[in-house]
């Protein structure tokens, strides 16, 4: 398949104070991405490590191969690096560890013998502060000195039919339930 912006993506919302910290970041900083009304999260497919499910893809395939993923998943304590610039573009994410029970996730909806994209980007899960505006030298120089200190805990995935033009609809909400 060729590589794809439209598709089925998968999302690990993050919510509480953080989440609500980071959407404040987002209207400030970018306000297309902060007005898109998806909560902050982390993508899990569709960008990075594996690309867009195909969007023809039905609920019911989804709910069939992701179902049981995130029945035997136990929630997910994060916590976030140093804002920092995505591949020396103006884009600037908060980085997460690739590795352990996150990157299990990612493999494990990617190993689920769903038709994907090729991903755009080797597995390199972050949220987004900041995708479509250059930022001047100044807010830049803002956006990167800000802090997240407090751990976050991912318990459910989102999935949404998305398009490259920012619309979106959601098509299922999983939660994570293993160890419960």
């Amino acid at each position: 398949m060729t590589r794809a912006k439209s598709g089925i993506f998968v999302f690990a919302p993050i919510g509480g104070d953080v989440g609500a910290r980071i959407a404040t970041l987002q209207r400030r900083y970018d306000p297309r991405l902060g007005g898109l009304g998806q909560a902050p999260h982390v993508t899990l497919v569709g960008s990075s490590g594996m690309g867009p499910i195909a969007p023809d893809t039905t609920r019911e395939e989804l709910l069939e191969r992701l179902g049981p993923i995130a029945a035997e998943t136990a929630p997910i304590p994060l916590r976030f690096g140093r804002p920092t610039r995505f591949m020396q573009t103006q884009i600037v994410v908060l980085p997460l560890d690739p590795h352990g029970p996150l990157r299990t996730l990612h493999e494990r909806i990617k190993t689920a013998g769903l038709r994907a994209a090729r991903p755009r980007f080797f597995f390199t899960p972050h949220v987004t502060l900041n995708l479509y505006r250059e930022l001047p030298p100044d807010l830049l120089a803002a956006l990167l000195v800000e802090r997240f200190d407090d751990a976050v805990t991912i318990d459910s995935i989102a999935v949404h039919l998305t398009r490259d033009t920012g619309e979106w609809r959601e098509l299922l909400m999983l939660r994570l339930d293993g160890g419960a």
